[in-house]
């Protein structure tokens, strides 16, 4: 069957948008440049049926605003990304960035993140009244992940992730829409190994910092305490533990480097139901400019090389809020003296 000829461009209708009491309605521009779009479109894919070798343009998504997997998700005022601030990574708390693409403000009232990668939803603890979105302005909202799958890897930056949202379309009801979500910088994967890497060594042992700190005489130095603690009975914790861990090795940090004099152990084995080990680490302040205390973010949260579980990763032992503060002092003094 042939095509019928080109459509004539019709003027679209004037379209307003709903805002909530209290703000000036306006035009919606973008809608009428949809709508001329759409006419062009029409054209466009006709010519390429009724011509060998043409082809029409390859279409093009707004970020994470393409369809899930089910293709029920449809493109919204908003679009969604993940990331996560530094200061969140101990306590595994991903910021959901959402950004308003509309000429008016939006208001999101609830906000709910799926990924393959953890068991149950992860949702925004939303606020009375939700949070308002200025037109083309990011705002972030926190969320807390919840137990991850570890029998999954992921398969890509975003891959199967997807938020629903809930805004105000009007004073008497509110819209659902769900969007992708990007995720360039891989957060939920990196948590998601985190997570199960800790999980399967918590199987093993208990493993923590002391909450003292021994300085030296002359304060350029120091003893951190690691303690170890296996499990009585293997699988205690987690069923699929082999019951065998190994620090490989242990990293220094943006804050804490090795003192020679006391070097940190390595290849050290732990076994549920073996005997409790400790260790001294030396440590010495391994930056001294003005703002290494000042911007740390994860310079107190020691990285542990481990091997356990057929994982290998790196297992970060938070010092905690009294031993941050007495590492804070000794880096303080410590560089005051140099």
């Amino acid at each position: 069957m042939g095509c019928s000829p080109p459509l004539r461009r019709v003027p679209p209708l004037p379209l307003r948008a709903v805002v909530r009491p209290g703000r000036r309605h306006r035009n919606f521009p973008l809608l009428r440049g949809a709508a001329a779009a759409l006419a062009l479109a029409l054209t466009v894919s006709c010519s390429a049926g009724g011509s060998a070798g043409m082809s029409a343009p390859p279409a093009t998504t707004p970020p994470a605003t393409a369809t899930t997997a089910a293709s029920s998700a449809e493109p919204g005022p908003v679009t969604a990304g993940i990331n996560q601030l530094r200061d969140n990574y101990g306590s595994h708390i991903i910021a959901i960035q959402l950004t308003n693409t509309t000429a008016v403000p939006v208001t999101v009232l609830g906000a709910a993140l799926t990924s393959p990668l953890f068991a149950e939803t992860i949702e925004w603890p939303a606020t009375p009244g939700g949070i308002e979105l200025p037109p083309g302005q990011p705002k972030i909202l926190p969320a807390q992940l919840r137990d991850p799958e570890c029998g999954l890897q992921a398969a890509g930056p975003g891959d199967g992730v997807t938020v629903k949202l809930h805004l105000e379309a009007s004073t008497a009801a509110t819209a659902a829409a769900t969007v992708s979500a990007a995720d360039p910088y891989g957060v939920l994967g990196r948590n998601n190994a985190e997570m199960c890497l800790a999980a399967a060594a918590a199987a093993v042992a208990g493993i923590r910092l002391d909450p003292e700190l021994v300085v030296s005489a002359d304060g350029q130095s120091a003893i951190l305490g690691l303690a170890i603690t296996p499990r009585n009975t293997p699988g205690a914790v987690n069923p699929d533990s082999t019951g065998t861990l190994t620090i490989n090795w242990i990293d220094g940090t943006t804050l804490i480097g090795e003192d020679p004099a006391a070097p940190w152990p390595r290849s050290v084995s732990v076994h549920t139901g073996g005997v409790p080990q400790h260790f001294g680490l030396g440590i010495r302040p391994a930056r001294c400019d003005p703002h290494a205390i000042a911007d740390d973010k994860v310079g107190t949260l020691m990285p542990l090389r481990v091997s356990v579980g057929g994982r290998d990763g790196v297992l970060k032992i938070d010092a905690g809020t009294l031993l941050r503060g007495r590492i804070y002092e000794f880096i303080t003094a410590a560089c005051g003296r140099q």
